[in-house]
């Protein structure tokens, strides 16, 4: 298992498959590296080196008691890429990851980045306020909180089965795969490391950080989006990102990474190549 340990003292584990120019994957609440496994196939199949990592707090990394924020977050990513001397790379999030991969533009710069995905992703705001009328409200969150404390696996389980991949629809087929998939990562995360971290996502302005993007950029976000709705978020930041191109696939989830994969899969292969 590869592994940094960054100057925290955090372990933060890493998979770093295939080689060529490097493509740099951030996941999402509460999951970790494997929820990008298609993606990662897929790129490193056809000429790319990806690296994937579990996040402080999630999967096989260690479970700090502080440090659950997208400061934290965004200065692990930035050792990580230190550490594997990642020139040109493309940095994607998802979803929480989103948010880690604007942060670490806002903080450390992109002099090691060519290019930035930002797929169902949470900037810049997701919490309702004056300054942010369409977002969501904050009772949303302190209900994720309290059935955390209450009875996590069935909160995982419940989001799973629920709106994350869209499984709560008239017409839809769940996949028991892909609820057993999210449940199981889910459950990996420190009880205490995704409970902050449903802070972070949801009350961090990413809004300066996302002006300071200054490399091409896409956008990709499912506009029947329940967890992140596309109107607070990709809407606003493909406005906010100078010459972002903002791509929305009808009907999708949340969790496109795999309802929607070979879509997802060839956009990402044909913005990586260009």
């Amino acid at each position: 298992m590869s592994t940094i340990t960054t100057k925290d003292g955090t372990t933060i584990h890493f998979k770093d498959w295939g080689s060529g120019r490097p493509v740099v994957l951030s996941h999402g609440w509460p999951l970790n590296a494997d929820s990008w496994e298609s993606q990662a196939f897929h790129l490193s199949s056809n000429g790319f080196r990806v690296v994937t990592h579990d996040r402080r707090g999630h999967g096989r990394s260690s479970q700090p008691w502080d440090g659950n924020d997208m400061d934290h977050y965004a200065d692990d990513l930035a050792q990580l890429i230190e550490h594997l001397a990642l020139e040109d790379a493309m940095l994607v999030g998802f979803s929480t990851g989103g948010g880690e991969v604007a942060r670490y533009v806002g903080r450390h710069g992109t002099r090691r980045v060519a290019k930035l995905a930002l797929i169902s992703a949470v900037p810049p705001l997701m919490v309702k306020t004056a300054a942010n009328p369409d977002g969501s409200p904050t009772e949303v969150f302190d209900g994720l909180r309290t059935a955390s404390i209450a009875d996590r696996s069935k909160l995982y389980h419940e989001l799973a089965a629920g709106p994350f991949f869209g499984f709560n629809r008239p017409g839809a087929t769940p996949s028991q795969g892909m609820i057993d998939s999210f449940w199981l990562q889910g459950m990996m995360s420190g009880h205490k490391n995704a409970y902050d971290c449903i802070k972070a996502f949801s009350e961090t302005d990413f809004t300066e950080d996302l002006k300071r993007f200054d490399k091409p950029t896409l956008v990709i976000h499912g506009d029947d989006d329940q967890i992140v709705p596309i109107g607070a978020s990709a809407h606003v930041a493909a406005k906010l990102i100078p010459h972002a191109t903002l791509v929305v696939y009808p009907g999708a989830p949340h969790g496109l990474a795999d309802t929607h994969k070979h879509r997802l899969n060839a956009d990402l292969l044909e913005f990586a190549k260009s």
